[in-house]
């Protein structure tokens, strides 16, 4: 498995400083938060960026969170998309990491899936006519996508497109009480990437974002991961964290701790 690191884990940070303590801390892989390649790109160019991710030795994994939002906001999140598939390829990155919608009241649980679906069949052949993939984000406790079986249905509905597969997050799936039969009815060559991260204990329906913690710190086990590992994924784990603690320590010392628990975690499978 591959190590990889996420751009929310250092929130406040520019993306250049992402990569270069990225690199320093020696991980393989950035996930490159959106926002912030917006404001990189401002006045920098596609060409710079891939050439400051090759001269730092970091694979661009994925481009994150862009939004399949066809209840609210609608025409932001297709216009942000639409900007991320054309600079994707520039850059040399081949996946896209989409969230889904809420549902909203006035529809069925079946209902707003069919409408999710239909935008996301729209997306996925946006994304093939520009050689990338799409991988769908799982939320915890979610009301229509709160885990992989969910995700999976959502794909199917849409079509079954041959490059959209789906993103574990090991803090949303533990909100979401996913099981180990889930995970391992998990197909590899659907599961993109994998969010690692832990969390304090408390109430599954009161964790948020910002009680998560670096890997091994914290009640998740680990149980699921060796489950995949056992299956054969040899690909990404990526540190993702929202955690307004961690964004107040400099940028090099947040990159280290998350690298070196990682290798904690990777080391315990």
């Amino acid at each position: 498995m591959k190590s990889c690191v996420n751009g929310a884990t250092t929130m406040p940070y520019t993306l250049e400083a992402d990569i270069l303590a990225a690199a320093n801390a020696g991980f393989e892989g950035l996930e490159i938060w959106w926002d912030k390649l917006v404001a990189y790109l401002e006045d920098q160019s596609t060409g710079n960026l891939k050439q400051l991710l090759t001269d730092a030795g970091l694979r661009p994994v994925s481009i994150c969170p862009l939004r399949i939002w066809p209840f609210r906001d609608s025409e932001p999140a297709r216009r942000e998309f639409r900007e991320a598939i054309q600079i994707a390829p520039q850059i040399g990155c081949h996946l896209l990491a989409v969230c889904p919608d809420f549902q909203p009241a006035r529809l069925s649980r079946e209902e707003a899936l069919a409408i999710h679906a239909e935008e996301l069949a729209v997306m996925a052949r946006l994304a093939a006519e520009n050689g990338l993939r799409l991988t769908v984000e799982p939320i915890g406790g979610h009301t229509l996508v709160p885990g992989p079986t969910e995700a999976l249905q959502l794909i199917e509905m849409a079509g079954a497109p041959a490059n959209v597969g789906i993103l574990m997050d090991t803090f949303h799936y533990f909100r979401s009480g996913v099981s180990d039969a889930e995970i391992q009815a998990i197909p590899l060559d659907k599961l993109d990437i994998i969010h690692v991260n832990d969390c304090e204990d408390g109430a599954l329906n009161e964790l948020t974002d910002a009680h998560r913690l670096y890997p091994t710190l914290g009640v998740i086990p680990a149980r699921q991961l060796s489950i995949l590992k056992d299956k054969g994924y040899d690909g990404y784990l990526s540190v993702e964290i929202f955690r307004p603690e961690y964004w107040e320590r400099p940028v090099a010392e947040i990159m280290d701790k998350a690298y070196s628990t990682l290798g904690e975690l990777v080391a315990s499978l």
